[in-house]
């Protein structure tokens, strides 16, 4: 059973900054475009940044453009999401996927809370 791990979500106030952590089998990270979405309660699962697997060509979402970054680091099949500049609208579960052939793999989630 494929399993990619999410770390690194926890309570913040506004202003601050979560990095978020996914990891994954090397052999479907290598080749992977990663992903991170989030699910707020009530809401739909919307993407929030992505990264290409080789080139590293990455896409952030308008509403966190500035704020967010994603990187990864192909060594320790391992992407991230850095969060700055945190603001309540933030609060969610956040997933992180890898779309591969096809495919999608997903984490289990990690809940990010952005008090005001």
């Amino acid at each position: 059973q494929v399993r990619f791990v999410e770390s690194g979500g926890g309570l913040v106030h506004a202003g601050g900054s979560l990095r978020l952590s996914c990891t994954g089998p090397e052999h479907i990270f290598a080749f992977a475009t990663m992903g991170w979405y989030r699910q707020a309660p009530g809401k739909q699962r919307e993407l929030v940044a992505q990264i290409a697997a080789l080139n590293g060509s990455a896409e952030i979402v308008d509403s966190v453009k500035g704020r967010f970054t994603i990187s990864r680091d192909d060594a320790k099949s391992t992407v991230y999401l850095q969060m700055n500049s945190l603001k309540p609208d933030d609060t969610a579960v956040y997933l992180c996927n890898a779309h591969v052939l096809g495919y999608d793999y997903w984490g289990q989630g990690t809940q990010v809370t952005v008090s005001s």
